[in-house]
């Protein structure tokens, strides 16, 4: 329901504003994200969508509508589709726009008492390096410098200063792969009816560390950081405790504050706050040096799956991750495993609107001679001719395995070249799960060599039962190999793209009360 009607004893409710804006890019894709790529929902609509998706948003509404004194007043609603491209200026400017109409428009009909903003943290626009920042300014010049406001964020957020100068806490995932959406949003709102209700007084202390960070290392469940994630839980759940993580940023987004954080909220204890936070910055650095991926060459790891005798051979291309900010056009490891000579049954997504159309007016078992990838990053990739057959044909709509979220790939075919078949699509959508290519008549356990355009995936997805996964240094825009893609903006020095970087942590203290 959209609000709760029951009163307090002084015949009054709580009015909570929600918003969301989510968006990760990446610098390095040439071709531009816009308006048009979000799922953009106003109003009720915004409650409606949530109630029934497993995200943050989700996640808060659970806790708002169990009290009692609290009634919702949804604004804005806007998450892309996938990650892509830094923003064109005019869409950037459009979703600052709308967003601000409707909080504005939320305000004009109702005493709003505090807001709840639902981030990614990973945003750049072609005018604006802080996205999330200018969101947080409109939602402050709005609704005044008094209300509560408690932002959510993603891990691979970039935490600047101005976000934690207008947001009274931040709330970080702790989970990478991310399968604590929902939870975030729990602790997000539960900390929000606090400051509400004038229980705690949040003091925020974050600590810059000079270190970007990929690799197995940083799965939560397994890797050196989960330490790190470990001790952030046992701050929240100690008396003073509010929010503490560590972000480490997404290396692909160019911006001036990109970096690794850590950050801890208590109530009232500013010493605390600085103590626990240089803590959890010591113990991320402790192990900073593991913190990159070991890749195997294109051709070393063509050479490497080849040699698999039985089972399924999967080739994680973290350089072209849709979910990261990638184009999803590399045909680098398909380019490769054929100039081999490569024998077995090769099964990879790429995008390609060009191959789909031309798929479309063959229709299913057609032919024509493919000109595939390159079609976004030609800068990248170059075109591989094909003659292929089309299997199959859809309109590229299917839900997530993981989470169940809708996705739409545009129009898809199915294309099959000798040992190889190709689920191409319109446009791209996240490939950290099976999903794109079960929705595609496509079982991965059926091929000797699956590409994956994701730096992970949940276990069950893909380690746990191929023979061989083998991490490949292909080009892309969102390569594991971080020197190679030319960082011109973010602070430096930094590891990985800098020598000799040392360690000199500062708690910087933040409070809005």
């Amino acid at each position: 329901m959209w609000a709760t009607q029951t009163l307090t004893a002084k015949d009054t409710m709580s009015r909570i504003l929600i918003a969301e804006c989510k968006q990760e890019v990446s610098t390095f894709n040439p071709a531009p994200s816009r308006y048009e790529d979000f799922r953009v929902v106003k109003g009720a609509d915004l409650l409606d969508f949530h109630y029934n998706t497993r995200e943050e948003v989700g996640g808060a509404l659970s806790v708002f509508d169990a009290a009692a004194d609290v009634e919702l007043v949804p604004s804005y609603g806007a998450s892309s589709n996938t990650s892509g491209g830094v923003l064109a200026a005019e869409s950037f400017n459009r979703l600052l726009h709308d967003y601000s109409s409707a909080i504005a428009t939320a305000r004009d009909l109702n005493t709003i008492d505090a807001a709840y903003i639902c981030l990614h943290g990973a945003m750049q626009a072609e005018n604006e390096n802080d996205p999330e920042g200018a969101l947080l300014h409109q939602a402050r010049r709005i609704l005044g410098e008094q209300i509560p406001i408690v932002v959510s964020v993603d891990i691979h957020g970039i935490l600047t200063d101005r976000m934690l100068q207008l947001a009274d806490a931040v709330v970080v995932y702790h989970t990478y792969p991310h399968i604590d959406f929902y939870e975030t949003g729990v602790r997000a709102a539960t900390l929000l009816l606090k400051i509400l209700r004038d229980e705690i007084r949040p003091v925020t202390a974050r600590v810059k560390i000079p270190t970007l960070a990929r690799g197995d290392e940083m799965i939560t469940a397994t890797g050196a950081v989960g330490e790190c994630i470990r001790k952030a839980q046992e701050i929240e759940a100690g008396v003073d405790g509010l929010a503490a993580g560590v972000m480490w940023g997404n290396p692909f987004t160019d911006v001036p504050e990109l970096r690794s954080n850590a950050v801890v909220v208590m109530d009232g204890d500013e010493e605390a706050a600085q103590t626990l936070a240089l803590d959890l910055a010591q113990r991320f650095w402790t192990h900073h040096e593991k913190m990159q991926v070991p890749l195997a060459s294109l051709q070393d790891a063509v050479q490497q799956a080849a040699a698999v005798a039985a089972g399924t051979v999967v080739m994680m291309d973290a350089a072209d991750a849709t979910s990261s900010g990638a184009s999803g056009d590399s045909n680098a490891i398909l380019r490769e495993a054929l100039h081999q000579g490569y024998e077995g049954t090769i099964l990879a997504p790429l995008v390609d609107q060009a191959a789909v159309e031309f798929a479309f007016r063959a229709g299913v078992g057609g032919s024509f001679r493919a000109h595939l990838g390159g079609a976004v990053d030609g800068q990248r990739y170059r075109p591989l001719e094909l003659d292929v057959q089309v299997r199959s044909l859809s309109d590229g709509k299917f839900r997530s395995e993981s989470f169940g979220w809708p996705w739409d790939a545009g129009k898809t075919a199915v294309l099959v070249a000798d040992q190889a078949t190709l689920v191409v699509s319109t446009r791209p959508v996240s490939l950290f799960d099976r999903s794109f290519f079960y929705a595609n008549g496509q079982d991965p356990r059926h091929f000797d060599m699956v590409v994956v355009k994701s730096p992970h995936a949940e276990p069950h997805m893909f380690a746990d039962w191929c023979a061989k996964l083998i991490n490949v240094d292909a080009p892309g825009s969102t390569s594991a190999n971080l020197p190679s893609l030319g960082h011109t903006i973010c602070e430096r020095p930094i590891i990985p793209l800098d020598e000799g970087v040392t360690f000199d942590p500062v708690a910087d203290v933040f409070r809005r009360s």
